[in-house]
Parts: structure tokens; C-alpha cells; sequence
């Protein structure tokens, strides 16, 4: 039986870093006008924070080797497993983006990419290869941006025009594609939102509006009747 004491177990749990490889390093750049954080609890480093980046004016954040660490016996110190600059790049473009509404990870995605090496601006818009990423990245985010939009076309009308049901995204979308014709954009304050429940099938709703967009019931018979409304047959 191995007795461990307190100096053991001390020394057990050390987290003893190698000396960093300063030419292991990534760009991972955003053409997404909104400031992103991503975290990786198992990794030191692991939070990184992107800011709001825009087609004109990518933001860009190079990032170094992180590492985790694993015990391999009971006396020995934690066993240093390095993760490589790349890997930690890819790993917060794909995290971020995998699993956002309209995203696809293909052709529809946000507008994060990055770059082995620590590249400028000057050389992301300069040198073909990165170039030729940079403007795949902003064809795939105008594809989102109006997958987003179409999203909340869709959630307006189901919900009789419920401003609680657009997201930020897709107001966010509206306005870097320029439209300003959807009746979604509109300002809203939360006091101005009038909002109860169906009596018949209890969904929140709109009480604007005098029919339950969820189970059809006419709520307010007079404004169903004063607006001329008729159910399709």
C-alpha cells in the first residue's frame, strides 16, 4: 500500500509548464460585429476574447500553445500535454460557430476564420491565400446573415408579430445587409409589449392581436369582427 503525504500530494498536483514555443503561433480573425468570448476550462491559457470585427475592419487575435495537464501515477507530477496554436484556433472557430442558429458550418456560418502564423491586417487583405480565405469568410456570413433573416420573417408571422421572438442576431443581420423594410426592426420597448396567456391553450401571446397564433381560438371576437378577419377554408 503506498502511503501518500501531504508533500506527495503537493507535488502530485503541480502544474509545471515547459518553456512556450514563441513561434507557435495563430490569427483567428472576425468579420462579426459582435465582441465573442470563448473559454476552454480544461486549457491554461483558455479564455480568449475576440472584439467586434466588420468587412471593412477585421478584428484579429493571435493566440499562442496552450496546455492540459494529466496524471499519469499517484507520486509523479502531472504529465504537461501541449496544444498546439493551430489547434486552439480551429478549436475556437469551430466551438463558437457549431451549433448557432442557421449555421451550417459549411457555406452558412459567422464570420470567423483563422491563420497559422501571426498575420496583420495589411497581409490578411495583401497575400492571395489570405485574401481568398478572408472573402469566403464574408460570402459565408451574408449567407447567415440571410438565413437569419428569413428566420425571423418566419417567427414574426407564426407569432402575430411578437417582437419577443426576433433574436439579436437577426436584427443584427437586418441591418448589416442594409434592410430596413421588416417590421421586426422596429424599436421596442418591453413596457410597450402586451403580452398573456391563451386561455385556451395557455401559450404566451401577443394580446394585440385577437386570434392565438398557436391553437387558432378567436380571443377577441369584436376586433376579429371590426378587422373582417375569416379563417381559410
Amino acid at each position: 500500500m503506498v502511503n501518500i503525504g501531504f508533500l506527495d500530494i503537493w507535488k502530485r498536483n503541480r502544474q509545471m509548464r515547459a518553456p512556450k514555443n514563441e513561434l507557435d503561433k495563430s490569427t483567428v480573425f472576425s468579420i462579426l460585429p459582435k465582441a465573442i468570448t470563448e473559454t476552454k476550462v480544461t486549457l491554461e491559457p483558455g479564455v480568449f476574447n475576440i472584439e467586434a470585427g466588420y468587412p471593412d475592419k477585421p478584428s484579429r487575435l493571435v493566440v499562442g500553445s496552450s496546455s492540459w495537464w494529466r496524471e499519469i501515477d499517484p507520486t509523479q507530477p502531472l504529465l504537461e500535454i501541449p496544444v498546439s496554436s493551430v489547434q486552439i484556433a480551429e478549436s475556437i472557430v469551430r466551438d463558437y460557430s457549431n451549433g448557432i442558429v442557421m449555421c451550417d458550418m459549411g457555406e452558412t456560418r459567422p464570420g470567423l476564420f483563422f491563420i497559422p502564423g501571426d498575420v496583420s491586417i495589411a497581409e490578411l487583405k495583401s497575400k492571395p491565400k489570405n485574401l481568398e480565405l478572408f472573402e469566403l469568410a464574408v460570402k459565408r456570413q451574408e449567407n447567415w446573415f440571410r438565413a437569419l433573416v428569413k428566420l425571423a420573417d418566419s417567427f414574426w408571422a407564426r407569432t402575430n408579430g411578437n417582437p419577443m421572438s426576433i433574436s439579436d442576431d437577426s436584427r443584427m443581420a437586418a441591418k448589416m445587409l442594409k434592410i430596413e423594410d421588416r417590421p421586426w426592426l422596429m424599436e421596442y420597448r418591453m413596457e410597450d409589449v402586451k403580452v398573456a396567456a391563451c386561455p385556451a391553450c395557455g401559450t404566451i401571446r401577443n394580446s394585440v392581436f385577437p386570434v392565438c397564433a398557436n391553437c387558432k381560438t378567436v380571443i377577441d371576437v369584436d376586433k376579429f369582427n371590426k378587422l373582417g378577419l375569416k379563417f381559410a377554408s
